[in-house]
């Protein structure tokens, strides 16, 4: 087995030696030289990040990803790690690679945002209810006993149990158990123009209440009951080009007041 030149061995027979390298690169002040050393001794033991990240496949996260977040573990190793305490370089960077990476998983892949306090409760229910499993075979464990088993109350346990559904969620085109074909998005509400409408007729019906009794009569007659102008003109007994003419007077008039409105209350704002 290769050894880092100290007593304490490698736990793997592939590890590189890189003892001489590593108390090197702290008698290196900042500069060209220790970056380079740095990036070397990166490059060495990037195989091993590889390898603890593999562990970690199938959990939601490509193994390209995972990859990467075990590298950046990797290189807050080799800047922490101190030779002279006499360790072996891979007993200290294997922790910390893995934490990096599992506290990738912890930030980063939930659903839905879950504080730091509920994501430790649900992994502390998660591992209870994992050993309390091959204890009581033929049903799950009930809450007083995950709670005594992880030592938390049941309120704590039921709160962490919750935060299980919050790592991954449904899709909206997932099927509603017992319907026939209804999605969860079919139940998901749509914006109301009906909304729009209304206050565009709260806006201008301070304007159409100023206009003639003759123009409010053609405007009713036409948005209210869909008539067509060559009907507004029959029943009131004037021409086709008149009606039209009165409309576009006033559409210009109620778009020329809300407007000067619009702006009235900007300056207020403003002011």
């Amino acid at each position: 087995m290769r050894t880092t030149g100290r007593a304490n061995p490698h736990p793997h027979d592939d590890s590189p030696d890189t003892a001489a390298a590593f108390e090197r690169l702290v008698t290196l002040p900042e500069g060209p030289a220790r970056r380079a050393l740095r990036d070397e001794l990166v490059g060495a033991w990037l195989p091993m990040a590889e390898r603890i990240a593999r562990r970690f496949r199938g959990r939601g996260e490509s193994y390209e990803d995972l990859c990467q977040v075990a590298a950046l573990g990797l290189v807050k190793a080799v800047d922490g790690y101190d030779p002279v305490r006499g360790h072996a370089f891979e007993s200290y960077a294997v922790p910390t690679v893995t934490g990096e990476i599992k506290r990738h998983f912890r930030d980063h892949l939930w659903t839905l945002h879950v504080p730091r306090r509920v994501q430790d409760l649900r992994n502390r229910v998660r591992k209870a209810a994992k050993e309390l499993a091959q204890t009581t075979p033929g049903r799950p464990p009930t809450v007083a006993e995950i709670a005594a088993r992880a030592q938390l109350t049941e309120s704590e346990v039921r709160t962490g149990m919750e935060a299980l559904e919050c790592f991954t969620a449904l899709s909206l085109d997932a099927e509603v158990l017992g319907t026939d074909g209804y999605c969860l998005g079919d139940g998901l509400g749509s914006p109301d123009p009906g909304y729009d409408v209304v206050v565009d007729r709260v806006t201008v019906m301070p304007c159409l209440n100023r206009l003639p009794e003759r123009e409010q009569t053609i405007l009713y007659l036409r948005f209210f009951h869909g008539m067509t102008q060559q009907g507004i003109a029959d029943q009131l007994g004037v021409s086709q080009m008149h009606v039209s003419r009165l409309l576009n007077r006033c559409f210009a008039e109620v778009r020329e007041e809300v407007l000067a409105d619009a702006d009235a209350e900007l300056l207020a704002e403003a002011g």
